[in-house]
């Protein structure tokens, strides 16, 4: 029988085996390290804020369910349509918000590259990426999907929703790896701050002597000094320094002439590159590049992770899934200028006085769908005969 009389369920991808070899044949685990990337989450300020801006912005946008996809197998059929817009919406599951819900998401996304969602028939849950494994299929793509290896579920039954990753077909890169390197630094600079400044912010000090002191007397010294010099605990006591002794500083430490805060600045701004935020978002200031710095993050940032989760669930349900970006000031044009837009296509007749309310977000209003017929000095746009020069009538009257 010939490939193209054969049925569907034969028609399978011939390397899908070699695939399957490839990555082990076994549970495919987080290929990342979650601790790590916590605690430069929780501690480093740059990286929580930029991850916090992402997760809050694409969690804020609503979700609009539309007509049923035409050519397309959804995994789950018979879901109404008002039944989705509900789990998208509104309430994901008896148990959290929504927008709770998709903030955990979209941290799993950053944090892991991975979103996995289960849908149990009539509620959308959320499992956290870095405990689910995939097992690749030598048939299909995926046999299984294993939360802790104890929780086995279907294909059917998740949502994976996966960031771009060469080394893998079947888990996404945290968006955070490429920075590891800079927080790694950006960590060991604020820990030496730290240390410097817990230590009373002066560097080491060498008691400079004429003569060769005994082991016991220079212990005995060192122990008077760390007992009684103590920068630390608010002061520093006055000593006397006799027997030719003289105090010299082993260092001398600047912040400023090491640049230190030239490159923790350096450094941070390379997170927020990584992360897709144009700096200038963080600065603050009136600054006239801030608008369009924040159309920016939004067009390719914001609006891709969007596309790629929408894109996934339309995959899975059937529907169309469109990201409603009508309250979004940053995507928004400037007031005037759209109300001068939407003036003109109104005054010439390209579209009604209720499609451009609807346009900006206002209610329709009776006896404004229609559209208006542009009258100039030349004629009427509905009779050109009408209007206009008047007829030349006989020289007598």
């Amino acid at each position: 029988m010939a490939w193209w009389t054969s049925k569907k369920e034969e028609k399978l991808n011939p390397s899908q085996e070699d695939i399957a070899t490839i990555y082990g044949l076994g549970e495919i685990g987080s290929r990342e390290i979650p601790a790590n990337y916590t605690a430069y989450y929780e501690y480093l300020e740059v990286v929580n804020r930029g991850v916090n801006m992402i997760v809050d912005d694409v969690s804020e946008i609503p979700i609009t369910v539309g007509e049923p996809l035409k050519g397309v197998t959804p995994v789950i059929k018979g879901i109404r349509r008002v039944s989705l817009d509900r789990l998208l919406n509104k309430e994901p599951n008896p148990f959290q918000d929504v927008s709770s819900f998709k903030r955990n998401m979209v941290i799993d996304y950053i944090i892991d590259g991975n979103i996995f969602l289960y849908y149990d028939g009539a509620f959308l849950y959320h499992l956290p990426a870095n405990f689910v494994t995939i097992t690749p299929s030598p048939k299909t793509f995926v046999e299984n999907y294993k939360f802790q290896s104890t929780d086995i579920y279907s294909p059917n039954e998740i949502i994976h929703i996966k960031e771009n990753s060469f080394d893998s077909i079947y888990r996404g890169t945290s968006r955070l790896r490429p920075a590891r390197r800079a927080m790694q630094l950006l960590g060991r600079m604020r820990d030496f701050q730290d240390n410097f400044f817990t230590n009373g912010a002066v560097p080491g000090l060498v008691i400079r002597s004429p003569n060769t002191l005994s082991e016991k007397v220079k212990e005995r010294m060192i122990q008077s000094w760390v007992t009684r010099y103590r920068p630390d605990a608010g002061g520093r006591r006055p000593l006397i320094l006799d027997g030719g002794l003289e105090v010299d500083a082993l260092t001398e430490i600047d912040f400023k002439k090491m640049g230190f805060e030239e490159s923790a600045s350096e450094t941070e701004r390379t997170i927020l590159k990584v992360l897709g935020i144009p700096p200038i978002l963080l600065d603050g200031g009136n600054n006239a590049n801030i608008r369009p710095n924040h159309r920016i993050y939004y067009l390719e940032t914001i609006i891709p992770i969007i596309k790629k989760i929408n894109t996934a669930i339309e995959r899975f349900f059937g529907y169309e899934i469109t990201e409603d970006i009508t309250n979004i000031p940053a995507l928004q044009p400037e007031l005037s200028d759209q109300g001068s837009y939407l003036q003109s296509l109104v005054n010439s007749g390209i579209i009604t006085p209720n499609e451009a309310r609807e346009t900006i977000g206002l209610e329709k209003l009776d006896g404004h769908d229609d559209l208006r017929i542009p009258v100039n000095i030349a004629g009427s746009a509905v009779n050109p005969s009408q209007g206009g020069k008047p007829k030349e009538g006989n020289k007598d009257d």
